[in-house]
Order: C-alpha cells, then structure tokens, then sequence
C-alpha cells in the first residue's frame, strides 16, 4: 500500500492527536450549525491558529450530513510545482495524525478517463492545502470516509466543471475546494478586496475572479461556474483575516468559508 505521509503535521495544526482532535473539536463547536444541505463547501488552508476559525464554519456545517456522505473532492492549489490541468495522486492512503484516509480508487479512475487529469505524486508530496482539510474531514464525517485528492495548476473553468459534474453525482458524495483569500495586502486593503471577492462567489461570477484575489483561483472559478450552471445557491459563513487572531495587520492573508447548496 502506498501513503502519503502528512507533510505538514507540527506547522500548520497540532502533530499530536490528542491535541489535534481537541482543536478540530474547539472550531466546529464554535461555529454554528444548521442550514441546507451543501453540495460543496469552501474552505482556507492556513495554519489553524489563523484560519482554522473560518475552516470550522465550514465543516460545521458539512457536519449535518455524517452517515451520509462517503466520498470527499478536495480541489486545491498547487502551489510548489508548476502544474497545467490537475492531478490526483498514485498512492493509495494519505496519512494524519487521526488515522489514515483511503484514496477512493473509482472517483479516481473516473478522473483519469478526462483529458485534463494526470496521475502523480510530485505535486501532492509537498502541499498543504489539501492535507489541512483531512482531520476536519474526519471529525465532520467519521473516519470511513474516502478521498479524490486534486491539485489544480493552470485550467480552464470548463475541464473542473467536467471534473465535478463526473465526480458530484450523488448525495454521497460532496466537494470541498481549498483555498485562501488575498495575500499580504494591509489589513483594510485585505477586507476591501476579500468583500469583494465574496461578493463574486456569492453572485457566481467565475470572471470576476482574479488570480491576486485568491491562491485557488484556479479551482474557484470552476466551482463558480459549475455553481452558475447548475443555479447552486451560495453562502457565506464567515469572513476574516489573519489580522483577526493578532497576525502582523500590515501584512495579512484574507479567509472565507461559504457552502453551495443545491
């Protein structure tokens, strides 16, 4: 069996599982639950001292759907190896601290069979956007769940919509697509260009996204189109900066989480 072992476990959350489960348990807890049912959710990838806030909005909210969700897209991304179209990896498990989460070897292979997917490890090695999802996942939806990894390089909004609408095809099945906000702007410029920014995904206006306006534009735009497509309502959960939990105000990284609901 081939793992992926955790790269980031000790960086951005906690590599104990003791301590790992108690801060996954402290953020769904004080995020509000209730509401409809998400197709897909939106959600940071920071360190969870400055976003894991913001990621718990979102996963409490997928929380609602435990027993009945069984396979997780996760679009994030790729951030350290240049990347045209998106890949999904060879191994077969990616490691946590909380226990393993299996690769699911169907959804797999249906990606592959579209000409925008490849298969390789090189660039999930590294990442962390996708991999700070995982102990979420496992908290909102129990450890049986399984997992399509896809980092998206350089695509077309139309090959991730192709992408989703072969993968979402079933209450069983969801998509969390990773990613941050603005970068290192100061912290006012930061909430004008996030408020911004929300305002296009809550409108699903896939154009209007910039590539300064979020590291997964990539992704998120695909998500807004496939959104627009299939009239998904959109919601924001909550709205915030690195700034928000004491970060430097000068140099910030702006977070959103929002569910699409069909």
């Amino acid at each position: 069996m081939r793992v992926r072992p955790a790269a980031v476990a000790g960086q951005f959350y906690p590599a104990d599982p003791v301590a790992l489960a108690a801060s996954v348990n402290a953020l769904l807890a004080a995020a509000p639950a209730g509401g409809g049912r998400p197709t897909a959710v939106i959600a940071p990838h920071a360190g969870y001292p400055y976003s894991g806030a913001v990621a718990g909005a979102a996963y409490a909210r997928l929380a609602a759907c435990r027993g009945e969700v069984r396979r997780v897209v996760v679009l994030g991304p790729a951030h350290y190896v240049r990347l045209s179209g998106m890949a999904v990896p060879r191994v077969d498990v990616f490691a946590t601290p909380l226990g393993p989460v299996a690769v699911d070897l169907e959804a797999r292979r249906t990606a592959l069979d579209l000409p925008a997917v490849v298969v390789s490890d090189r660039p999930h090695a590294p990442k962390h956007a996708i991999e700070t999802q995982l102990p979420f996942l496992l908290h909102a939806l129990g450890p049986r769940i399984t997992l399509l990894p896809v980092l998206v390089g350089a695509t077309p909004p139309a090959a991730v919509v192709e992408l989703l609408a072969a993968l979402l095809t079933g209450p069983q099945t969801v998509a969390v697509l990773s990613t941050d906000l603005s970068h290192y702007l100061d912290r006012d410029r930061a909430r004008l260009r996030d408020t911004r920014t929300a305002e296009a995904i809550l409108a699903r206006d896939a154009a209007a996204i910039r590539p300064d306006d979020a590291c997964g534009h990539h992704p998120l735009r695909g998500l807004l189109r496939y959104a627009a497509d299939r009239t998904l309502d959109v919601e924001l959960l909550r709205l915030a900066t690195s700034a928000d939990t004491g970060a430097d105000p000068r140099r910030v990284v702006g977070y959103g989480a929002f569910a699409l609901i069909a």
